[in-house]
């Protein structure tokens, strides 16, 4: 119920608000959200510049406990922190390991924040979900690229795209396939009250949690059919 969330990134876009929003969506409660960004995918001319950006926020992160206020904390078993060190290892053969890629110093499930670039999107750690602080870093061609790549996984729940053009927020809002897609924000959070929450695909039941789909299984329907004569 999860889902290969992608964030993508597109040449026109704020290049420092969208790494720190990538920085949170990926990271932000050590990747194990369902609605974490684990993909980012980024147009080739600014590629290179989102990918050094990045990595350097990441490096930032520090790996504690939560009650010492690390904005990276454990991950939550040993079951999970092992499925992702597995996956890590994984991801060093099918990417270029720039930071991270280790357990953490610490008592306890303690995982480095790790970011793999030059990912295919046929890739595992690009498919599968890991549910941990591991992103793959995707390079595409050009905007309408950026959006196969991220409709081509199993899932669907979140998105995000941070661009300033109209026509390809447009582009977005008709062709990025997932339940809940953020323009210019992080893919993580939806607002309680505001935001119905719910995906497609593997992600879900096309349903959402918080809007008006779920009180028709409070009611029973009902259809009466009459003669006058």
């Amino acid at each position: 119920m999860g889902g290969k969330n992608a964030v993508v990134v597109a040449e026109d876009a704020d290049l420092e608000e969208a790494v720190a929003a990538a920085v949170v969506s990926g990271y932000g409660y050590q990747g194990q959200k369902c609605s974490a960004g684990s993909r980012l995918v980024v147009t080739g001319p600014v590629y290179d510049r989102v990918v050094e950006a990045f990595v350097e926020r990441v490096r930032a992160l520090q790996v504690g406990p939560a009650k010492d206020n690390y904005p990276v904390g454990p991950v939550i078993n040993e079951r999970a922190y092992r499925t992702i060190l597995e996956y890590i290892e994984v991801g060093k053969r099918e990417g270029r390991l720039l930071c991270g890629g280790e357990p953490a110093d610490g008592e306890g499930y303690y995982i480095q924040p790790t970011v793999f670039a030059d990912v295919s999107p046929h890739a595992r750690i690009a498919q599968e979900e890991i549910f941990g602080p591991v992103v793959a870093v995707i390079r595409a061609r050009d905007f309408d690229h950026a959006l196969e790549i991220a409709n081509a996984t199993d899932y669907g729940l979140t998105g995000a795209v941070f661009t300033r053009d109209p026509d390809r927020i447009a582009k977005a809002r008709a062709e990025f396939h997932c339940g809940n897609l953020y323009i210019n924000r992080k893919c993580t959070g939806a607002l309680v009250g505001v935001h119905p929450f719910g995906g497609f695909n593997m992600s879900g039941t096309d349903a959402k949690v918080g809007g008006t789909d779920y009180l028709l299984y409070f009611l029973q329907p009902k259809v009466t059919s009459i003669k006058y004569r």
